[in-house]
């Protein structure tokens, strides 16, 4: 397998302000829980195995109940989530992999009779954000779990 390079020390200022982007999107109107979900429903499907590690660590750091971060992955037949939560994570599935045609009207009213419209806006900006990070550590392969005592992941107790 070829060594990657790492993305941090090429391009540290650009780092630096798309971490900075992501505290913000931390500061918007949608709660953690939900958010916790969306990170990791996105990272499911975008294969980054860093971002999956690390979301799982965080949900239970925030006080996710382990079962439901098992069902992420079968959201649509689990009965462990809301029908905000629901609305949320088919939201990241879309615009995660954005149909052909686009986003389908009834997705969209569907998800809006969920969320006021600036949590939708804010919604979708954390779920550009999960992808801009999980686009980046799937290009450079990082190594799930090397960043824990840097994030506080050690603190999941996770192993």
């Amino acid at each position: 397998m070829t060594q990657r390079i790492n993305y941090v020390q090429q391009s540290p200022e650009l780092f630096k302000k798309f971490y900075e982007f992501s505290g913000a999107v931390k500061e918007c109107s949608i709660e953690q829980s939900t958010r916790d979900l969306v990170t990791l429903r996105a990272s499911q499907m975008n294969g980054c195995a860093f971002c999956v590690d690390m979301h799982v660590k965080e949900a239970k750091i925030h006080g996710e109940r382990e079962l439901r971060t098992h069902h992420v992955a079968i959201w649509r037949e689990s009965t462990l989530f809301s029908p905000r939560e629901r609305a949320a994570l088919a939201w990241t599935e879309v615009l995660t992999h954005i149909p052909e045609h686009g986003v389908p009207d009834e997705l969209y009213e569907r998800v809006h009779e969920q969320f006021s419209d600036q949590e939708l806006s804010d919604l979708t900006y954390a779920i550009m954000e999960i992808n801009g990070w999980n686009r980046a550590n799937v290009a450079f392969r990082t190594v799930p779990g090397t960043a824990d005592k840097a994030f506080g992941l050690d603190k999941a107790n996770l192993s």
